[in-house]
């Protein structure tokens, strides 16, 4: 790493940090007689700390979002040349990048036509929920206002979509919450709550079953991830996505897929839900959209819920009354642009789903090698190790001791995540998301620092 500032002044930018930056999911007692990691330099799939260290990203920026690496130039370029020609006008006009990249983004997503243009992920399911309440009192006679989430998965840090949070610990200690938001059950199968053979249709089932005890005609959207991200790593079961559409198409209920973490390659395909086949109503995004070079949501929309806005010209309550000020910023589609552009050009969705089968043979391995590993599972370059005290009771592994696994990569050079204030007893699963342009040597590298991290903790 280049040193661009002298190791004096950078001791100066550690002091300021502890002096004054309120870190993200940080208990800051521990920075009174240590340092906080400062992270200043970033190229590939590599990052360099305050002190000069370097570590192999394994989660692409700490939350699965920088999909194209570090140290882009033609995106900076892009994002630049954009903020010189036109930084910024309210999102009630349109503007050239935003067009674009609608247009490009719309291509990849056969059934869907309208993009909303937001800044974080948050906010754009907040925008989708507004929606579904929208067209519930102009629509629907203000009955189906009811929005279904799942246990364990997790949509935003605002009040309303805590209040969708399936992590309790999430949530805990910020309520009290808006009614009308409905929890279903998780479907991993690992930890089954069902003792049968179809499982990925029973976990579906359950859906039908909520639904069933609520009355159908209050319910108006289910959100669900298609990969649950911080909740564990969670693919569902085969059949449960089938069955999911089945009971939407029911019972008249929209199918709103979060694609914050998935989206833009992050499974192999464009989105995560195109690997079930799910035709969604309602689709949103966040993270790898721009790779965290520009902020940037979407919430994308089929035209028949873009024409529940429309219907009504003469009722000046009838559009979607919301506006996202920054959602006004030209820098993030510009960015997102260019980012769809290095994924296609340089193939990032195929070598996504070439190291991630190398990544989950590894993982397998790790699993032979280490009884601690409970489970392993995945999509693509999205994958966790469920560690656990006891494989046939598949007790949890203590929190603190997973800790000290993520600890033990860090010391080595690599940076990879685990389930963090998310679910009580059950914060025990090892989370993976390298950058989609991960080689054969970056994933054995990955997995080598965690068979010696789980060998010098675990054994």
């Amino acid at each position: 790493m280049d040193q661009i500032i002298s190791p004096n002044d950078m001791q100066a930018v550690i002091d300021a940090d502890k002096a004054h930056v309120w870190h993200h999911l940080t208990q800051h007692k521990a920075f009174e007689t240590g340092d906080p990691r400062v992270i200043v330099e970033g190229k590939g799939m590599r990052v360099w700390d305050a002190r000069g260290k370097e570590y192999i990203d394994a989660v692409a920026g700490g939350v699965w979002t920088v999909n194209v690496g570090y140290g882009r130039a033609s995106i900076a370029d892009v994002v630049r040349d954009q903020l010189l020609r036109m930084n910024y006008f309210a999102g009630a006009a349109g503007s050239i990048p935003g067009a674009k990249f609608a247009e490009r983004l719309i291509s990849k997503m056969p059934g869907m036509t309208r993009v909303y243009y937001s800044n974080s992920g948050s906010e754009a399911n907040e925008k989708a929920y507004k929606m579904v309440r929208q067209i519930a009192h102009k629509h629907k006679g203000g009955k189906k206002w009811k929005i279904l989430y799942r246990e364990r998965d997790y949509h935003g840090t605002t009040i309303a979509t805590l209040a969708t949070s399936g992590q309790a610990e999430r949530a805990m200690q910020y309520g009290p919450f808006p009614d009308g938001f409905v929890m279903v059950p998780h479907c991993l199968e690992y930890r089954k709550q069902w003792d049968v053979e179809e499982y990925g249709q029973r976990a579906a089932d359950a859906i039908e079953e909520v639904i069933l005890r609520e009355g159908p005609d209050t319910v108006g959207a289910i959100v669900l991830e298609p990969v649950t991200a911080g909740g564990g790593v969670i693919v569902p079961p085969k059949g449960y996505w089938e069955r999911v559409q089945e009971i939407c198409r029911k019972y008249d209920i929209l199918l709103h897929i979060d694609e914050v973490v998935c989206g833009l390659g992050r499974t192999g395909t464009w989105f995560g839900y195109q690997q079930f086949g799910i035709k969604p109503d309602i689709v949103t995004m966040a993270k790898g959209v721009a790779s965290g070079y520009a902020a940037i949501s979407c919430t994308v929309t089929t035209e028949a819920v873009f024409d529940y806005f429309k219907a009504d010209a003469a009722d000046p309550m009838s559009y979607f009354r919301d506006i996202s000020t920054f959602g006004g910023c030209t820098s993030g589609p510009a960015a997102a642009l260019e980012n769809m552009r290095i994924i296609e050009d340089e193939g990032l969705l195929d070598n996504t789903t070439r190291m991630g089968e190398r990544l989950m043979g590894n993982l397998g391995r790790l699993m032979e090698r280490h009884k601690v590993v409970g489970d392993v599972r995945g999509k693509g370059l999205f994958c966790g190790a469920e560690l656990v005290a006891d494989r046939k009771t598949k007790e949890p592994l203590a929190e603190k001791t997973v800790a000290a696994v993520v600890a033990e990569c860090a010391a080595q050079g690599v940076i990879i995540g685990m389930t963090n204030r998310s679910i009580p007893g059950l914060n025990n699963t090892l989370c993976l998301s390298p950058a989609l342009i991960a080689t054969p040597d970056d994933i054995d590298a990955i997995t080598n620092a965690m068979d010696k991290a789980l060998t010098k903790v675990c054994s």
